[in-house]
């Protein structure tokens, strides 16, 4: 039986790791988000009972209007047609330096979902007064543009009175913890 010796190796001509405050920040940072547009009205009209969040088939112009922030998700909503999710409504403005291979501003997107989530997302959604609205739309830290879904349902205007009156006891309650001095 012969036993190798082990060969005493060359020191690695790799550039030692820098320590200190760059190596903290990359560790301790979340992923980011760009926020591109966010549906607040969303929160005000309807009650959000499920979310989940998707991809979004654009086009090349779309892409680039979007990283501009030039989107509208007001007025959208998401629709099932043929086990397949859609998002309709959404408004997203020209690319002016595309030229003629522009995108039709309001077209119809599809959603990219596994087909389980499309099952169990529009099971609910096929209830009574339940509609799917976009919540907010954002590019993910590699570059994907993001579209998070909700099943809503619509608040009537005593529910949305209620709320209101909720918000502004929990802030008057929030400035008087503030300002109450304790000692």
């Amino acid at each position: 039986m012969n036993k190798k010796k082990a060969q005493p190796t060359a020191p690695s001509s790799k550039p030692k790791k820098k320590e200190g405050k760059a190596a903290e920040v990359k560790a301790t940072n979340a992923p980011t988000h760009k926020m591109v547009t966010e549906n607040r009205k969303a929160r005000h009209q309807y009650e959000i009972l499920d979310s989940v969040e998707c991809g979004i088939v654009l086009h090349g112009s779309e892409v680039k209007s979007l990283r501009n922030g030039r989107c509208s998700i007001e007025e959208a909503y998401a629709r099932l047609t043929n086990g397949e999710m859609w998002l309709v409504g959404c408004e997203i403005d020209e690319y002016r330096q595309a030229s003629i291979w522009n995108h039709p501003t309001k077209r119809i997107r599809k959603l990219l979902l596994h087909q389980r989530e499309i099952a169990r997302f529009a099971g609910r959604a096929k209830e009574r007064g339940l509609t799917m609205v976009p919540l907010r739309v954002y590019f993910t830290d590699r570059g994907v543009a993001k579209c998070v879904i909700a099943v809503c349902k619509g608040k009537k205007a005593h529910d949305k009175r209620e709320t209101l009156k909720k918000a502004d006891a929990n802030r008057e309650i929030q400035r008087v913890m503030k300002n109450r001095k304790i000692g």
